[in-house]
């Protein structure tokens, strides 16, 4: 009968010891971007927002295989490394926080989703919108189906022309998939909570993606850009700053804050034309890069399962014991095969009398393992002696065809 408590401890354990090393990862990253936004592309609005897809780099990092190869981070990661590999109490409260991350953070986006559903609908331009009777800037919420919400107050105060500009603003935050990237960088919130600054810096990161929005907009309407910044300041003008009753998980609601909408002014007022061709150029060689890395990354990394050639002799009199993991000696007495395990009797017979094992003798070999270090399975078989053969040929049954091995194989 499997021990689900076992492999539940197990799973705590493998990701724990990932995420652990992939948020150690990520503080480094955030610093970077961080500071080329601040240094050297606070005027370029694609690059910024270039910038942040490297975080989808990080959470395949965590099985990296300088973890355990490079000497110098061995010595600054083996001490977190060991302890995640080991206390399985860290092990629960990390799995336990990504729990209750995800509660806080997708349990806002479902009420926010359950208060739209009921919104009043409205068509506008042969397109079906959500009036909401807060105060908030308009907003979009759904993946699949994403519904545009927009309040009445400047349902009623604005324009046709106005509530199209506004429609065209979410319209195009659909079409270059930011409400999906939104998703990723929460995900990334949960998985690495113990990274706070993912948490604080969310508001740079949804900045730059209202950055390039604003951009996209003037650009596709073909109007001036003090025209869009004026429908802005209409709207600042509208709505209050932090009403009670907001739901805080709105979606690209908008800056609520003066220095914010200061910040977007400023770049509307700044905005020059752009060439879609060089920023679908600029988006086609990210994308490669980050293809190119994701790749080099799997390919040193380790699997999800790795084949075991290691081999240890235990022995149990009164209480188990090991009798040698030196798996190079081993390896010149020992061999095996898919079926059988082969002894060569003698030189087996001499290294157990020289190493005193007494007792059954247990024979350990092959197998996988997740990570090194951590868990996985081994092939097992039992020694007996007063065999005649030259050869003692052991017959055993393999976990190869155990369904809990496929599934731990799998985790």
């Amino acid at each position: 009968m499997p021990d689900w408590g076992n492999l539940l401890d197990f799973c705590a354990a493998y990701y724990a010891t990932q995420l652990v090393r992939c948020a150690a990862f990520s503080f480094l990253l955030l610093g970077l971007v961080m500071l080329l936004r601040k240094m050297l592309f606070s005027r370029r609005t694609f690059i910024r927002g270039l910038l942040w897809s490297s975080f989808l780099l990080i959470p395949f990092l965590g099985k990296l295989k300088l973890f355990y190869e490079n000497k110098a981070v061995v010595r600054i990661t083996g001490r977190i490394t060991h302890g995640t590999m080991t206390c399985l109490w860290a092990d629960r409260i990390y799995m336990a926080g990504i729990l209750i991350a995800a509660v806080c953070i997708f349990g806002k986006r479902l009420r926010l989703r359950k208060s739209v559903a009921g919104m009043e609908k409205i068509s506008l331009d042969n397109m079906q919108v959500r009036i909401t009777d807060m105060n908030v800037t308009p907003f979009t919420v759904g993946l699949l189906k994403p519904k545009i919400v927009i309040p009445k107050v400047v349902w009623g105060s604005y324009s046709q022309d106005e509530l199209k500009a506004v429609v065209q603003h979410e319209r195009t935050h659909i079409r270059l998939g930011h409400l999906w990237f939104g998703l990723a960088w929460d995900i990334l919130r949960c998985l690495l909570w113990v990274n706070p600054l993912l948490t604080i810096c969310q508001k740079q990161f949804r900045a730059d993606l209202e950055d390039i929005c604003d951009r996209v907009c003037i650009q596709s309407s073909g109007k001036p850009a003090h025209e869009y910044g004026m429908v802005l300041l209409k709207t600042l003008k509208l709505l209050r700053s932090g009403t009670e009753g907001t739901p805080p998980a709105v979606t690209y609601a908008g800056e609520k804050e003066f220095a914010d909408m200061k910040r977007r002014m400023g770049e509307i007022a700044g905005f020059r034309s752009y060439r879609k061709k060089l920023c679908m150029g600029m988006v086609a060689i990210v994308s490669l890069i980050i293809v190119v890395m994701l790749l080099a990354v799997h390919t040193h990394s380790y699997a999800r399962c790795n084949e075991s050639k290691d081999i240890m002799v235990g022995n149990y009199d009164g209480e188990p014991g090991i009798v040698s993991y030196d798996t190079e000696k081993l390896r010149e007495i020992i061999s095996y095969d898919a079926r059988y395990v082969y002894v060569e009797r003698d030189a087996f017979e001499n290294f157990l009398e020289e190493n005193d094992a007494d007792g059954e003798i247990w024979i350990v070999f092959g197998g996988f393992y997740k990570l090194p270090g951590l868990a996985g399975a081994a092939e097992t078989c039992i020694y007996e002696r007063g065999s005649k053969d030259s050869t003692v040929q052991i017959p055993y049954e393999g976990i190869r065809d155990s369904w809990y091995m496929e599934l731990l194989k799998l985790l």
